[in-house]
């Protein structure tokens, strides 16, 4: 049988991290075919190409964003062919009847454009996702908290823990690959670590993994990784740590201790990793930033908080203190990447313009834009960050959303160039992985971590999820200063055996789908 597709002259790397072949790829039906390839009905010439499996991207929040454009250019334009959806402790499922616009207001948080929520479950989302690329669903424990509970901030009952439980296990049952928290987003954050050992006692019962965004307070940077670890050692749970940085002053220059607990807990047995993406910065919604009881209630809820000058002035007097419980600001480093008409200055220069204090000026963003204002923290550094990306437990995962290249706000530049940054930089560049090493970290890594057993490698049989690269020319181009630019050197990218970009062009095709576990 003829092949729909042949790949000529590639040097392949399969994804296992071993050696590159310089060996001919063909595709039928979707997969792959190796071995005594036949004729085929098209031909594409990769010579002086690398030939990889499809960047599976572990960690994301292009749960709304794919809705809105289902095109997902800034990913498929760096080669990304699978991305995780329903991190952080959000996701667009399950859904209370009566409180959708509960769930729209936390999905907000994300940056998209709000979006009615017209489903109920998962399938009900799936069946409203036609994208360019495959979405592997994650469901949010922020999202299971606003379904079952009539207030979903504060402690849950047993009842509702209870019914959380069950909303886990049947969206496990219809294929979800697991759970997330964010327990420093709310209401994720309520969620005491007993609360959280329950649902991952779920979720270790389907052999699904655990994603956390873990639970952040000044000075306990570390502490938060034992109650991430301690979740798993006490229910057999997968773990897989959020996007793993320093973020308190006061721990930068700590990797290794962060990292000695991950190598522990391996050594102990328990099935622990986690995901980094190649910058010293981060990003968030402004109003995550806000003592968690500011925000109780969503964005109405401070709203009202701050309606009267008593109210107003204890969410001053609680931000005063730092973030996350005392971190300290330093509002030159934290900039507003959405919240007209400020985007793109810092906190600082649009204090300094108003005559305002700074604590004031983030209220007033958060307040008028709700969850919809974006900021970017300047909050790492770079030894760090490549100690956690050089570790063998890592993989990478962007913490981005798929968006358009022409697009509002200045979004952080991982949505655009995370893979191929650590091509370019960190591979080629600077030695610090070798190109093998950086394929499997964004390829069969973390396809193995979230459990798709046919997606991440080039063999026989697997699925045609595929991206070609010039390793000479491969380099990200997204700034923080003007952050909506393709990448260098991705010259194809192919989803299911369908090319869905071609030399820094979408071809307009939308073979993806939300996938399923097992």
């Amino acid at each position: 049988m003829d092949l729909d597709l042949l790949l000529r002259g590639a040097t392949v790397l399969d994804g296992t991290g071993g050696p590159p072949r310089r060996l001919d790829v063909g595709i039928r039906a979707g997969r792959i075919m190796l071995g005594s390839i036949g004729p085929a009905a098209r031909d594409i010439d990769l010579d002086g190409l690398v030939l990889a499996p499809g960047f599976v991207d572990i960690h994301t929040h292009s749960d709304v964003s794919l809705l809105h454009d289902p095109a997902g250019e800034s990913a498929v334009l760096q080669g990304v062919t699978t991305q995780v959806v329903g991190n952080c402790g959000y996701s667009p499922f399950p859904v209370h009847p009566e409180r959708r616009a509960d769930l729209a207001d936390h999905l907000a948080r994300l940056g998209d454009p709000r979006t009615a929520i017209t489903w109920s479950d998962l399938n009900g989302y799936a069946a409203s996702m036609h994208p360019a690329l495959n979405v592997a669903p994650l469901v949010g424990h922020g999202a299971l908290r606003i379904a079952a509970m009539a207030g979903p901030y504060g402690p849950a009952s047993a009842g509702d823990l209870a019914r959380m439980r069950e909303l886990l296990d049947a969206a496990l049952a219809a294929g979800a690959f697991g759970l997330s928290t964010g327990l420093t987003h709310s209401p994720s954050s309520s969620g005491d670590p007993a609360e959280v050992t329950a649902l991952v006692e779920v979720v270790a019962r389907h052999d699904a993994m655990y994603a956390t965004h873990a639970r952040a307070a000044a000075g306990k940077e570390l502490d938060a990784i034992d109650e991430a670890i301690s979740a798993a050692r006490d229910t057999g749970g997968r773990l897989q740590f959020s996007h793993l940085a320093l973020n308190d002053p006061a721990f930068w220059g700590r990797a290794a201790d962060a990292l000695a607990r991950f190598d522990d807990a391996r050594a102990a047995g328990l099935d622990v990793a986690f995901d980094v993406y190649p910058y010293d910065a981060s990003s968030s919604a402004a109003i995550q930033y806000l003592p968690l009881w500011a925000q109780d209630g969503g964005s109405d809820g401070l709203r009202a908080a701050v309606a009267f000058p008593a109210g107003r002035e204890r969410v001053l007097a609680g931000i005063r203190e730092g973030f996350f419980g005392g971190i300290p600001w330093h509002w030159d480093r934290i900039v507003v990447t959405w919240g007209e008409p400020f985007t793109g200055q810092s906190i600082a220069q649009i204090a300094a313009d108003l005559r305002k204090p700074p604590e004031d000026v983030l209220l007033d963003l958060c307040v008028t834009h709700g969850g919809a204002c974006q900021v970017v923290l300047h909050y790492r550094t770079e030894a760090d960050m490549t100690a956690f990306l050089a570790h063998p437990l890592s993989v990478v995962g962007s913490d981005g959303s798929a968006l358009p290249i022409d697009g509002p706000g200045l979004p952080h530049p991982r949505a655009f160039g995370t893979f191929p940054r650590v091509l370019g930089r960190y591979a080629r560049d600077t030695g610090l992985l070798t190109l093998p090493e950086a394929v499997h970290k964004m390829t069969l890594g973390p396809a193995r971590r979230l459990g798709l057993a046919d997606r991440g490698e080039i063999r026989l049989g697997a699925r045609a999820d595929l991206v070609a690269f010039d390793p000479v020319r491969v380099a990200d181009r997204a700034t923080f200063a003007a952050p909506r630019q393709a990448p260098d050197g991705i010259a194809l990218t192919i989803v299911d055996g369908v090319v869905v970009a071609r030399d820094g062009s979408m071809t307009g095709a939308r073979p993806g789908k939300v996938l399923r576990r097992g």
